[in-house]
C-alpha cells in the first residue's frame, strides 16, 4: 500500500473539484455554491455552527449568508431552542440554484468519464463506493476539526 495514499487521495479529490468548477458553466459564484452546500448537508444550523463547519470566522460566514439571503436562496428563522439565535435553512431557490450548479458540474465532467475505457469507469466506480464508505467510517475527530470540510 502506498504511504502517500492519504495524501493522494486528497489531492486527487480537490484537483477533480477544482478542474470541473473551472470548465463548468454557471452563475453561482463558487463560494457561495460552497455554502447552499454546506448549508443543505447540515440542514438548519446556526451561523457560528457553519462558520466552524466552514473553518471561517463568524463574521465572514454572516457576511456570506447576508449575500445568499439577499438572493433568496437560504432563509433564517427563530432558533426554537434560543429566541436569540436563528438557523440558516435552504429555500427552495436555493435548492434550484445548487442543482443548477451541480448540474453544470456534471456536464463539464461527461466527456471525459466517455472517454474512459469500461475497466477504468469500472475501477472508478469501485473507487467511489470505497470513498463513500471511508466517509461514513467512524473516526476520532479533534474538537476543532471541521464537521464539514470543502
Amino acid at each position: 500500500m502506498s504511504t502517500n495514499l492519504g495524501p493522494d487521495l486528497l489531492a486527487a479529490v480537490a484537483l477533480l473539484n477544482r478542474w470541473a468548477t473551472a470548465r463548468a458553466e454557471f452563475d453561482v459564484p463558487a463560494a457561495q455554491a460552497r455554502l447552499l452546500a454546506l448549508v443543505e448537508r447540515t440542514g438548519p444550523a446556526r451561523i457560528s455552527d457553519l462558520a466552524r463547519a466552514d473553518r471561517c470566522s463568524q463574521p465572514t460566514m454572516t457576511a456570506q449568508v447576508q449575500r445568499v439571503e439577499e438572493l433568496g436562496w437560504v432563509t433564517r428563522t427563530a432558533d426554537p431552542t434560543d429566541g436569540r439565535a436563528a438557523l440558516v435553512e435552504l429555500s427552495e431557490q436555493g435548492r434550484v440554484a445548487l442543482r443548477e450548479v451541480r448540474r453544470a458540474r456534471e456536464r463539464a465532467l461527461e466527456p471525459s468519464l466517455a472517454e474512459l475505457s469500461e475497466s477504468e469507469r469500472a475501477a472508478l466506480e469501485a473507487g467511489v463506493a470505497v470513498m463513500r464508505r471511508l466517509v461514513e467510517l467512524p473516526a476520532v475527530t479533534p474538537a476543532h476539526a471541521p464537521t464539514d470540510p470543502a
